[in-house]
């Protein structure tokens, strides 16, 4: 019997690759399920915090998002992902670019502008499926369980700012890659790291400055008490704090948050409306019955932006940023040693000859690299994790354990937070560590110092 050829050899590779990943999915989800069925006392740890009611509404809301995980990965993420590779939709994507660019009268063998036009035709196709995801996400998920606050006219603008400067930023930097690809000659590979390295910092800058307020309206905290808590805990820490604003989520959705964005010495911090929602608001007859008595108080508010800022102190960002450009200069290798491999794009519907570049920068990142991916994923999740236990650890050295844990706990109950978990699923998909485990640890600590302090 004959061995069949390389590009089928690779296809039904790739078809496999995505099965067997989103399948492993589908079963840490299924495990998940399980606990949101079973699991239905609230834990000794919560009794005096979290009542019936609160936990039920928890369970179902988890519940039902995780069935929503389920059905979305099997029918889009395999079955849907599997025909389009199947039956060429890449290679189709491609021809369908060129004959735009030639109907334009421009030059189709011009690999940067028929690039630039495949990724302006995928992101217009992959509207078609995504929206319907995020419709009932949006208007029947999230508002089921009281979190959405979007209109249909919101959400539809959003989803079009969306789109528009995502393309702004895409269209440049598919041009550059393309180029230097072109042009680096066998090294390609450090002058196409070095490109995306400068073009991530530039990300990082210019995003909360000029892109996060075309969606949210960023403005000032207000003077008082908690901005100058905020401020003189900055400058106890030495935190290069220039900006202290509050974004207003709550017309997207009421679960809130707080973080800090900036490099070098240009710093700021960002809190959520909603984390704030009550305060300086004695009448609360402006907030709505799912709204009342939610958000934190001032301590806790600062014991939150102390474990914020514990992430800086420590170096956890700079870490991360060192690690993910190491990371990405051993797939830019890899790519350079591989993206010319011609079954790689027969396999998708490719004619012999034809191998765009930024179809070799697909198969190469989401599917040869797919099993590096998801151990390098993992890798990071556990160190994540570890990184969110030594930020707790230094807003306990701050004197703010007790606070911190009310926060944790009010942020789970203000979000609807389940709070069992598989030990395999949470293991796998969580980046911190569950509020359990959290509230444990910080119990932890804190009896290790008064026996420190005993003795």
């Amino acid at each position: 019997m004959d061995s069949l050829p390389a590009a089928e050899v690779v296809l039904y590779s790739i078809i496999a690759l995505i099965i067997v990943e989103n399948l492993f999915e589908v079963y840490l989800s299924w495990r998940q399920v399980r606990v949101f069925k079973t699991a239905l006392e609230v834990p000794k740890e919560l009794k005096g915090y979290m009542n019936d009611d609160t936990f039920q509404k928890s369970r179902l809301y988890g519940l039902d998002r995780e069935v929503f995980s389920i059905y979305k990965t099997i029918l889009f993420d395999i079955i849907i992902v599997c025909l389009e590779i199947y039956f060429g939709f890449i290679a189709f994507a491609w021809k369908k670019s060129e004959a735009i660019v030639q109907y334009f009268n421009l030059n189709a063998e011009n690999e940067i502008i028929v690039s630039v036009i495949f990724v302006v035709l995928t992101s217009i196709l992959s509207i078609y499926k995504e929206i319907p995801l995020k419709v009932y996400k949006t208007f029947v998920l999230e508002a089921k369980h009281g979190f959405n606050k979007q209109t249909p006219g919101f959400f539809i603008w959003d989803q079009c700012k969306g789109f528009i400067v995502s393309q702004i930023l895409m269209t440049p930097i598919t041009a550059a890659i393309i180029y230097i690809v072109q042009i680096g000659g066998d090294h390609f590979f450090i002058w196409l790291w070095a490109f995306a390295g400068a073009i991530s910092l530039l990300l990082l800058t210019i995003y909360p400055i000029f892109i996060a307020p075309l969606f949210d309206k960023y403005t000032p905290l207000e003077e008082g008490p908690l901005r100058q808590s905020i401020e003189d805990l900055a400058a106890k820490l030495k935190f290069p704090l220039t900006k202290l604003y509050v974004v207003e989520g709550s017309k997207r959705s009421s679960h809130s948050n707080a973080y800090f964005y900036g490099l070098w010495n240009s710093k700021r911090i960002v809190l959520f409306d909603t984390l704030l929602l009550n305060k300086g608001k004695p009448d609360d007859s402006e907030l709505s019955e799912d709204e009342k008595g939610k958000g934190c108080t001032n301590e806790e508010v600062l014991a939150v932006l102390g474990h914020e800022l514990g992430h800086w102190k420590l170096g956890h960002v700079t870490k991360n940023i060192i690690i993910m450009q190491a990371h990405l200069l051993l797939i830019i290798f890899i790519f350079g040693y591989c993206f010319k491999y011609p079954p790689f794009y027969e396999a998708l519907g490719f004619e012999p000859g034809t191998r765009p570049i930024l179809v070799g920068l697909l198969v190469v990142f989401s599917y040869v690299l797919a099993p590096y991916n998801a151990i390098v994923s993992f890798g990071m999740t556990v160190l994540s994790r570890r990184f969110e236990y030594q930020a707790d650890e230094f807003g306990q050295k701050l004197g703010y354990a007790d606070q911190l844990g009310r926060a944790l706990i009010k942020l789970n109950l203000d979000n609807l937070g389940f709070p069992i978990h598989d030990w395999l699923y949470s293991s796998w998909n969580h980046s911190h560590p569950t509020l359990l485990q959290r509230l444990a640890r910080l119990k932890e600590l804190e009896a290790n110092n008064k026996h420190k302090k005993t003795n």
